[in-house]
């Protein structure tokens, strides 16, 4: 007869044995962490110009709106709809971009920020010169039909006035020591983000001489596809929400008659926070799985209380997202319901293994 082999029997170390090497992989870790924070710290203006980047765009467009006259659009039309949505954010050009378009240079010894493009009528200008040397220019009378042209001027001082204006639709900082601060910030989370593999696979090294085969296997399975639905949610959340979050926000801004100026810091804070929520709630699968597997939930009570978990849903995707346009919060609720069917097929596709209670008795 056999005898059972306890979990530990093999287990020749002894508990300071166990902390020099989860020391040794702490050690490493730190090693690694830092190494990537010295690379983020070198790059990181090109961090903080990507996290930056939505912003940006969102006010130059907000810049362009309030310049020109739109006419009204036709209710429930497409054009009515991207607006409401913020889908014509996309299709916007940048006002730097298309000033540089339009404007060139009146001379070969003139620079595109130094002249500036004007409309007059021709007889306007003709009235200018005459009254400045009347025996030269004749006076000209306007004409009903007649059409304004562009006229270029250049100063050096269109410079500063250039510049002037791209500053207004730019995110500020209150205090001197606010950018410094908020470039390590972003730089050390930046590293910590980067140097997170190498992180979690020390802690596996150490994690893993623990652990039986087929608990290695979930784990080889489950945790790179927990890395790729936390990874999808931040990257959904950059592209798809920012854009259309911004656009709501900052129109009901220009509704009330109020120019925003965006705190850099508050900006970055929120940049971070909220993909940081959509990663983790499209962990939603994994949950679902953990919970069939620990024997709270089966795949039949998922079904069942499906528009229950709908209700839940909506709620959360309310509570989470900041802004209170239904768009927003469409965007968070469309991706969940869809993370919510997959965690039933999920838990569907693998059958739970029989816990001790399902085995059979012997007589």
């Amino acid at each position: 007869m056999s005898q059972s082999k306890d979990l530990f029997d093999d287990s020749t170390m002894t508990f300071g044995e166990h902390l020099e090497i989860l020391r040794t992989h702490l050690i490493r870790a730190i090693i690694g962490v830092g190494l990537c924070m010295i690379g983020t710290l070198y790059y990181g203006d090109v961090i903080v110009g990507w996290i930056r980047q939505p912003i940006d765009h969102a006010l130059r467009m907000h810049k362009i709106e309030a310049k020109e006259d739109v006419a009204p659009m036709p209710a429930f039309s497409w054009g009515w709809f991207k607006k409401q949505s913020g889908l014509d954010v996309m299709d916007q050009v940048d006002p730097i971009e298309k000033r540089r378009s339009e404007v060139q240079p009146i001379a070969t010894d003139s620079k595109d920020d130094q002249t500036v493009t004007i409309k007059v009528l021709p007889s306007e200008l003709v009235n200018v010169l005459h009254a400045a040397d009347p025996e030269r220019y004749p006076q000209a009378n306007p004409k009903e039909d007649e059409q304004a042209v562009n006229l270029r001027i250049a100063a050096p001082e269109f410079t500063e006035l250039t510049r002037v204006i791209d500053i207004t639709s730019r995110p500020v900082t209150l205090n001197v020591q606010e950018a410094f601060m908020m470039y390590m910030t972003v730089s050390a989370l930046a590293g910590l983000i980067i140097a997170s593999p190498w992180v979690i696979y020390q802690m596996w090294l150490f994690v893993a001489a623990g652990l039986y085969p087929h608990e290695k296997r979930y784990v080889y399975i489950y945790l790179p596809m927990s890395v790729f639905l936390f990874i999808g949610g931040c990257v959904f959340c950059y592209y798809c929400v920012f854009p259309f979050m911004l656009n709501f926000l900052l129109s009901f801004n220009k509704s009330l008659g109020l120019q925003p100026q965006i705190r850099m810091s508050e900006w970055i804070s929120f940049a971070l926070m909220l993909p940081l929520v959509f990663g983790i709630s499209f962990e939603l699968p994994l949950v679902m799985l953990f919970l069939e597997r620990i024997s709270i939930f089966d795949v039949q009570a998922y079904r069942e209380k499906r528009r229950l978990a709908i209700l839940v849903i909506s709620f959360l995707s309310m509570m989470l997202t900041p802004s209170a346009d239904p768009m927003s919060m469409i965007l968070m609720l469309v991706p969940m319901l869809g993370l919510y069917e997959l965690g039933i097929l999920m838990c569907s596709w693998h059958s739970k293994p029989p816990q001790f209670s399902d085995v059979p008795s012997v007589t």
